[in-house]
């Protein structure tokens, strides 16, 4: 690595992206992934634990307060994804991962000492804002340390190990909430401080995970920047020369100006900031809608008692864990363009025939969750790549807050709208009406993969700094 008056000429980018798949990188995806797992886990909770809410004699939450609720923990991921990304560009990836995982430990914790409405909803508010700042600096990590050859696929897996942690917090409200085995009063309680306690695991799990030699190379931290690498490099064995690798000179910054993250997203790359806008709007609203309110449907509608729902929640868990692993590949062989397109339009198709069924009572609980199995075996591929598309398109010294800004944006509209709306709708008994807010919802997703078919860009298994160029270099 050269360096003179702050320009530095380096082959840091390809020696990442040459690295064929080890051990490092399973650990680093089960370390910073298992963020996804915890996701899930708090999400399927807050669903799961609806029933056992409503009935509290400490809460007594109504369909409406629940929505609420939901929309505080998005609302908080909205603030949070956009504070700690902004500051995830600046003090970099390794120290921000521990800060919002922090913050949702204690948070989460908090929530299980609940008293009200407001109390809960603050608390979930403040979960919301470590785990949305934890979107932003995990996906950041995982893009810039991920071969480019695989990066799709392992975006996709990672993203769609949210429904691991949603099948672990299915089983667990099976348990908890269970009467013959615990009080519900206090299995709700009890559920939020295993998620807190879990996170304090996954604290030491990231240890010895490095800071992205990509960032510490554009912000004056050259040196560190190729020790980290070569430490990487010393886990694998027969690595070809380094001598003829491609390389890249640049400018070393210490942080990049709003002015110019704006000038980046709204005017140089405003084609992709509107595909990435159209593709999380529409998957935040899907998905949040939907399985935010999943519980109200089969207690409200098909009388499924509120202790047994995560056995409803467990197979609708696993289609969304299978089409993210299964269809992943493809996204790296035939494209990003038509996978993204294909999904959306699919999953929008099948919620409009479904929505249609439910409509006129034509399927029972059972079929109804065979019908969502299938539904977001597609929808999870698609919204897994909606996070990747706005992680690898833009530019790397702005990537942490491009991806908090078009999560926090997309869930904003389509994922704090959703829950409530659709808990609004539940709440009429109507499924005319609950019809129309499917109907919404696969109108978005279609309207998002044809955008994808026409606009999105064709990022498989292209170095990182090829799909967008930085800020930083010169030539």
């Amino acid at each position: 690595m050269a360096s003179e008056q702050g320009i530095v000429e380096t082959d840091i980018p390809a020696r990442l992206d040459r690295l064929p798949w080890g051990r490092f990188h399973t650990l680093v995806v089960a370390a910073l992934g298992i963020t996804w797992i915890l996701d899930g886990l708090e999400v399927t909770l807050a669903g799961s634990l609806a029933g056992a809410l409503k009935d509290s004699p400490v809460l007594q939450f109504s369909n409406t307060d629940v929505g609420i609720a939901a929309s505080a923990y998005l609302a908080g991921a909205v603030l949070g994804a956009l504070f700690f990304g902004w500051l995830t560009d600046r003090l970099g990836r390794r120290k921000l991962f521990f800060i919002t995982l922090t913050v949702y430990l204690i948070a989460t914790g908090l929530t299980a000492f609940s008293w009200n409405l407001w109390s809960f909803a603050l608390f979930r508010f403040l979960t919301g804002a470590g785990i949305g700042g934890e979107y932003a600096a995990i996906n950041s990590t995982i893009q810039e340390l991920i071969p480019a050859r695989v990066r799709g696929w392992c975006d996709l897996v990672i993203n769609g190990s949210f429904w691991i942690g949603a099948a672990l917090g299915a089983a667990g409200s099976i348990v908890l909430l269970d009467p013959a085995v615990i009080d519900p009063e206090y299995g709700w309680r009890l559920a939020f401080l295993l998620g807190s306690m879990l996170s304090l695991v996954i604290f030491f799990m990231r240890l010895w995970i490095p800071e992205s030699p990509r960032w510490l190379m554009t912000h004056g931290r050259a040196d560190e920047a190729e020790r980290v690498v070569a430490g990487i490099e010393a886990r694998f064995t027969a690595l070809p020369p380094a001598e003829d690798l491609p390389r890249v000179r640049l400018q070393m910054r210490t942080s990049t100006p709003l002015r110019e993250v704006a000038h980046t997203l709204f005017k140089r790359y405003r084609q992709r900031s509107l595909v990435g806008l159209a593709l999380m709007t529409s998957q935040a609203f899907f998905y949040n809608a939907i399985f935010f309110t999943y519980a109200l449907i089969l207690t409200d509608f098909y009388g499924v008692p509120s202790h047994h729902v995560g056995w409803y929640i467990l197979p609708f868990a696993l289609g969304n864990f299978l089409g993210p692993l299964l269809l992943g590949r493809l996204f790296d062989t035939l494209g990003r363009r038509p996978m993204i397109a294909f999904t959306y339009i699919m999953s929008g198709v099948l919620l409009a025939a479904t929505g249609y069924l439910f409509m006129h009572n034509l399927i029972d609980a059972q079929t109804q969750t065979i019908c969502w199995m299938v539904i977001f075996f597609f929808a999870s591929a698609a919204a897994s790549s909606a996070y990747l598309t706005v992680s690898e398109t833009f530019p790397l010294e702005i990537r942490a807050l491009a991806i908090a800004f078009f999560y926090a944006i997309g869930t904003g509209i389509g994922g704090v709208v959703g829950p409530w709306l659709f808990g609004a709708l539940i709440d009429t008994g109507s499924r005319v009406s609950v019809f129309g807010g499917y109907a919404l919802g696969a109108v978005l997703m279609i309207a998002g993969g044809l955008i994808a078919w026409r606009w999105a860009i064709a990022a498989e298994r292209k170095p990182l700094e090829t799909v967008a160029r930085p800020l930083t270099f010169l030539d």
